[in-house]
């Protein structure tokens, strides 16, 4: 490939990516992101180490932005030899992370005073996807924008739907989180109902998989938890979850909309994080929740 592309971000979900952009045959420049573990391994596969996202941009035709939200974005833009001082005019800058529209907007504004171009393609599924290039993306982009980073995004990327202009990938992730954080929450409800009143857990989990409660969460949450009491089932951080459910209840307000489950499951969210399981998993909101109520579910 005759693109060249930089990367900033070498976590769970980066390393993934980069590995399968080296394997199609892209040249990927990168840096290390909490360590150097990770960028270590895909060194060893062909990429090679930039010291600061200005270094990056420089040396890159496509930037691809992986990082936690929104103050992560903005330090490497604009934080001490940020991207932003390194791009050229016709370069392409792609935000992989899950943040606030408004952020993705503003730095696509600055980023077209220099002549680059921005798309917001946060992702959803979880590091085993990102390893497996069966991510799925969501697209704010250009048109032409769009067709330019497509078969970069195949790379690493099983569905790839694009959702309108810069801005409107970012608004569908937080509203597609809204969904799959509200299922996470009324199970760990559920299953707290069942034990509770009495309804046999393995009982209830029968009946839920053969409905149309049933759902990739459920089966990714429960099944896990009562026949070993795994709660690491979806491999997402409830600090994450947090972190995006209270993006997505800013953009709700902004848009004047009521909006009643978004600030509930916020709200789940929280009280897991405050009750000690912040660093935990999607499945440990079931912990939580069951410690609140006593009662004991899967192996607790």
């Amino acid at each position: 490939m005759t693109q060249k592309i930089g990367f900033i971000g070498v976590g769970m979900m980066g390393h993934g990516m980069i590995k399968n952009l080296l394997e199609k045959g892209y040249d990927v420049v990168a840096m290390a992101h909490r360590n150097r573990a990770p960028l270590e391994d895909l060194i060893t596969k062909g990429a090679t180490e930039a010291a600061t996202p200005k270094a990056i941009a420089e040396a890159s035709d496509v930037l691809i932005l992986c990082v936690t939200g929104s103050p992560q974005v903005e330090a490497v833009a604009y934080g001490e030899n940020g991207f932003l001082e390194g791009v050229s005019d016709g370069m392409i800058v792609i935000d992989c992370s899950t943040g606030a529209p408004g952020t993705v907007e503003k730095v696509a504004a600055d980023l077209a005073a220099k002549g680059a171009v921005m798309a917001d393609a946060p992702l959803a599924r979880t590091p085993i996807e990102a390893e497996a290039g069966k991510l799925n993306t969501m697209v704010g982009a250009s048109d032409e924008v769009f067709a330019a980073i497509e078969p970069i995004l195949q790379t690493f990327c099983e569905n790839i739907f694009h959702m309108g202009p810069v801005g409107s990938g970012s608004r569908m992730k937080l509203i597609n989180n809204l969904i799959t954080m509200g299922q996470a929450t009324l199970i760990a409800e559920a299953l707290c109902a069942c034990e509770a009143t009495g309804v046999d857990l393995q009982r209830f989990r029968e009946v839920i998989s053969a409905g149309g409660g049933n759902s990739g969460i459920f089966q990714m949450i429960v099944p896990g938890i009562l026949d070993e009491g795994d709660f690491e089932g979806m491999k997402f951080s409830i600090a994450n979850a947090t972190k995006d459910l209270r993006y997505l209840n800013s953009m709700l307000a902004d848009a004047g909309i009521v909006s009643p489950m978004g600030n509930a499951t916020h709200n789940a969210f929280v009280q897991a994080g405050k009750a000690g399981f912040a660093d935990g998993l999607v499945g440990h909101l079931v912990k939580a929740q069951s410690e609140m109520n006593k009662v004991n579910i899967g192996k607790c």
